[in-house]
């Protein structure tokens, strides 16, 4: 072994070294600012400086989360959310996502669909809520299908632009090698466009709870979204708080589950 690549073993150590020490680091510099942020919302209402009638404090928010999950009212409404969620985000993936592909890859599906798609990209789904109530009712189909329509735009304009903007000499590399269009997709088109993928399926993923908590506060009698509404309109403010604080932990858990899918399919690329 030559001395250079000795003195890269053991930079490239240090750098290890230094990226595992500034984990416990990074982990701190986090975890005090939820503590100030918790001590904030504790103390605040207390001295006065908030009126605790419309911010009470932490402890009485999360005294009131505990009643709701002891009652199992909020295991009810978070189950209801979850499905519905679940429902709507799993349908936009199966849809969008080989929808994309083939609008992004092949030009006569772009040219035959784009007209369409610029229609309705630029269409709110909030906007189309009410027609989604009208032609399905106020029952469960028409919160799933109204979070496939939101969830399914930012999959499928992600899936197409990740596709679309493939480094190109990698392109040129696989056909100079022989490979054939089904092969040069499964090989370099479709792992190159994991990462912008997945941008959109995170995307997506907060847009299926954002959405569903507003069909809820319209029509629906279970759900995190008619528990906030509800709690707000009894004057059940740590209630409302309460469902708040899940509605953040159910977006949060969303969003770890997905980053552990994109590196499970991203394995191949540089850590």
């Amino acid at each position: 072994m030559t001395v250079t690549e000795t003195e890269t073993e053991t930079a490239a150590a240090a750098g290890r070294r230094r990226w595992t020490g500034s984990w416990p680091a990074l982990l701190a510099r986090r975890t005090l600012a939820l503590v100030l942020l918790a001590a904030a919302w504790e103390v605040l209402p207390r001295t006065g400086l908030v009126d605790p009638v419309f911010v009470p404090p932490l402890s009485q928010v999360l005294a009131a989360w505990y009643d709701l999950l002891l009652s199992g009212q909020l295991a009810e409404h978070f189950e209801a959310s979850l499905i519905r969620s679940l429902g709507g985000f799993g349908l936009a993936i199966v849809v969008a996502i080989p929808l994309g592909l083939a609008i992004g890859w092949y030009r006569p599906v772009a040219d035959f669909l784009s007209p369409v798609l610029e229609l309705f990209r630029n269409t709110s789904a909030v906007a189309l809520l009410p027609v989604f109530i009208l032609i399905l009712g106020l029952g469960e189909p028409s919160k799933i299908v109204f979070v496939f329509y939101a969830c399914s735009w930012p999959i499928l304009l992600n899936t197409i632009s990740g596709v679309k903007t493939v480094e190109p000499l990698l392109v040129k590399s696989a056909r100079s090698m022989g490979l054939g269009p089904l092969r040069l997709f499964q090989k370099v088109i479709l792992p190159a466009a994991v990462p912008t993928v997945f941008t959109g399926v995170r995307l997506a993923g907060a847009t299926s709870i954002l959405v569903l908590l507003f069909a809820e506060m319209v029509g629906a009698k279970a759900g995190l979204g008619y528990l906030v509404q509800d709690a707000q309109f009894n004057f059940r403010i740590p209630d409302m708080y309460a469902g708040i604080i899940t509605i953040s932990a159910l977006g949060l858990l969303f969003n770890l589950l997905l980053l552990r899918v994109e590196r499970r399919f991203s394995t191949w690329r540089t850590v």
